[in-house]
């Protein structure tokens, strides 16, 4: 009979709705008369309120709010509202049966007659606790995630809009750009650009390219707001909505111009590195081929020397033996030069008053180098003397100056000029310590990339065949290195060129003592046959100087290696004087010279060499006769040591 009933109500329209309601599980579906008791209760209602019907109607509806919002009389504001605007809608905590809280929607429209009498109210309330948790956890991860973006202060990390205004800014952004929030936000992030950027479009290549790969990453100069600049390396990603459609992008801002500057500061060393490897791989081989060079010079010179002395004048063969001499002593000069770039020239370092000295050579560069070129020279007084060769650095003066000279075809000045440095720990590849830096400066054409690159390397020159050795500079620089300093050239295509040689200070005790002065000796015109050993392992040069001094009335006995010249030493014990090569196989000369004077600690000895770089030995320092000599150089070196050896003889006696 109940079956029947229900299925004769449920043909009705109202039963139909009963059914309806009740079976929805999902919202809480009731009614309230006007003052909020419940008239009615579904299944969902009793699902998640967790109360029966007959434990619920006749209640009123406040049960199920906080305590909170009962205090506050927000149940009686919810009617009011309903009734009076037509619907009540807000979310909140609301309470269980078992005193659990969930987050509920609730919707309360109120329900009236044809009159418009109202009758009662039609609750709706669903549980949306999962969602509400689920947004939290959102809101919960989006703030952090803006707390880390806003914590990173090595990265500028903002947003863009699709036509690349600034739409966030964080902690980094300001730190390294130096821009607020509300002084960047909405403007376009190409002012971070340099103007040359910005007119070669660069901002917009970034924005199209992440917009079309995703990703554009790149390095380069970018502008604070104080107006200085830094190296950047930025990426931009595009930000796309589930459709795919690009809606922004998101820009991340490195700050590396400490790493930028570090690895220049790399590179440069490196290449330093192997600009010094080149250069000493190229001394090498200069200075082989020079003292090469030199014997054979030595020998050519020596013989002609001897030949034009021992020849009547003859205007057919006179002239011609002049001009082979000529060419040769230019051979000379160049194999100097090359020994000077090598470092294996023999330098006198003195005390050098370079004031003095430049002053002392203007009227002759003058003179070199045309009236079309003023000469500048600015010292201040209280400039320290430089520990240099003064002949050695009147030729690279010399040399300085004529370049200049050459690149200013259409005249000019030349600025010669001089400071006191001091140069730390730190300033590589200067020992630290004191320093003069002569200076001399040209307006002229300049030097591009590559040409300053090779300036010092030997026989490189700009100038055309026959004006230049391009063993100039090199020889600077040789000097420059052998004094303990260093040459810099500084120089741009259009702009002139500065040339500076780094000198060290000399010390105090030559400045006190002043330079050396020794008198030249000169053979006297009754020379006492001396007999002589000389040694030298090249027979041209050998049988050449034995030649000289068998002109000069010396006895000479001849030895082509040390072991030679120890068994000669052996069989002539009371030899006045022994004249060495020093590089030599198997024994240098010095290794010689030990062995004799261990024999004979007084026996007179001169090292005849073109090197200058010499391991030393104890006592004072050796005689040098610099290769290659004339006939004079030579009568003068051996009488100053026999003289010297007769002046120490006379003392112990």
């Amino acid at each position: 009979m109940e079956n029947v009933d229900r299925f004769e109500a449920s043909q009705s329209d109202e039963g139909r709705y009963r059914l309806l309601v009740d079976a929805i599980t999902d919202y809480a579906i009731y009614m309230l008369d006007p003052t909020g008791l419940i008239t009615s209760w579904n299944s969902g209602a009793q699902r998640f309120k967790g109360y029966e019907a007959y434990e619920i109607i006749g209640e009123h509806f406040s049960r199920f709010y906080t305590e909170e919002e009962k205090a506050a009389g927000i149940p009686q504001l919810a009617l009011k509202v309903a009734a009076e605007e037509g619907r009540f809608e807000r979310e909140g905590w609301r309470v269980r049966k078992d005193g659990t809280r969930f987050w509920a929607h609730v919707v309360i429209d109120p329900i009236r007659q044809p009159s418009g009498k109202l009758v009662g109210y039609a609750k709706i309330t669903r549980d949306l606790t999962e969602r509400r948790a689920a947004e939290e956890a959102l809101r919960q991860s989006e703030r952090q995630f803006r707390l880390l973006v806003q914590g990173v202060t090595d990265y500028a990390i903002y947003m863009l809009d699709r036509e690349g205004r600034i739409s966030n800014w964080n902690a980094g952004a300001q730190r390294i750009k130096g821009y607020l929030p509300d002084e960047v936000i909405g403007e376009h992030f190409s002012k971070f650009y340099t103007d040359e950027d910005r007119e070669a479009g660069i901002p917009f290549t970034g924005l199209e390219t992440a917009a079309r790969e995703g990703r554009w990453e790149k390095e380069g100069w970018r502008v604070r707001k104080d107006g200085s600049r830094f190296w950047a390396h930025v990426i931009i990603d595009a930000i796309r909505d589930d459709s795919g459609e690009v809606i922004g992008f998101a820009k991340v801002t490195r700050d590396i111009t400490e790493r930028m500057q570090a690895q220049r500061a790399l590179d440069a060393a490196r290449e330093a590195l192997f600009q010094s490897q080149k250069m000493d791989a190229i001394g090498q081989l200069t200075g082989g081929i020079a003292h090469d060079f030199n014997n054979l010079l030595m020998a050519v010179l020596g013989s002609l020397e001897l030949v034009r002395k021992r020849l009547p004048y003859d205007p057919r063969i006179t002239p011609l033996l002049d001009n082979a001499m000529q060419g040769a002593q230019r051979g000379a000069t160049l194999t100097q030069r090359m020994l000077a770039f090598a470092r294996r020239q023999e330098l006198k370092l003195e005390a050098v008053d370079l004031a003095s000295l430049v002053r002392g050579m203007m009227a002759f560069l003058q003179r070199t180098i045309g009236p079309t070129i003023e000469i500048e020279a600015r010292f201040s007084a209280s400039l320290p003397r430089a520990h240099t060769d003064p002949n050695q650095l009147e030729t690279a003066l010399l040399n300085l100056v004529v370049n200049a000279r050459d690149a200013m075809p259409e005249g000019g000045t030349i600025r010669i000029s001089a400071r006191h440095e001091t140069i730390g720990s730190t300033s590589l590849p200067l020992r630290e310590g004191e320093y003069v830096c002569l200076q001399v400066a040209d307006t002229g054409e300049g030097m591009d990339k590559e040409t300053l690159q090779r300036a010092t390397e030997p026989f490189f020159t700009t100038k055309g065949v026959g004006k230049g050795t391009g063993l100039g500079l090199p020889m600077v620089h040789g000097l420059a290195a052998q004094s303990g300093g260093r040459l810099d050239i500084h120089s741009r295509k259009g702009e002139g060129t500065t040339i500076e040689l780094w000198l060290p200070i000399a010390p105090a005790d030559q400045v006190a003592a002043g330079p050396s002065s020794e008198p030249a000796v000169a053979p006297g015109p009754d020379v006492q046959p001396l007999e002589i050993l000389v040694v030298d392992d090249d027979g041209l040069v050998l049988m050449n100087t034995a030649a000289m001094l068998e002109d000069l009335g010396h006895v000479v006995l001849q030895a082509t290696s040390g072991r030679q010249a120890l068994e000669e030493f052996e069989r002539h014990p009371d030899i006045d004087l022994v004249i060495t090569d020093q590089a030599m196989p198997h024994m240098t000369g010095l290794q010689l010279i030990e062995a004799m004077r261990s024999v004979r600690p007084d026996l007179p000895v001169i090292v005849a060499t073109g090197y200058a770089e010499m391991p030393p030995l104890p006592g004072p320092a050796l005689p040098r006769l610099a290769k290659p000599f004339s006939q004079e150089d030579l009568a003068r070196s051996v009488t100053a040591v026999v003289e010297a050896n007769s002046a120490t003889r006379r003392e112990r006696d």
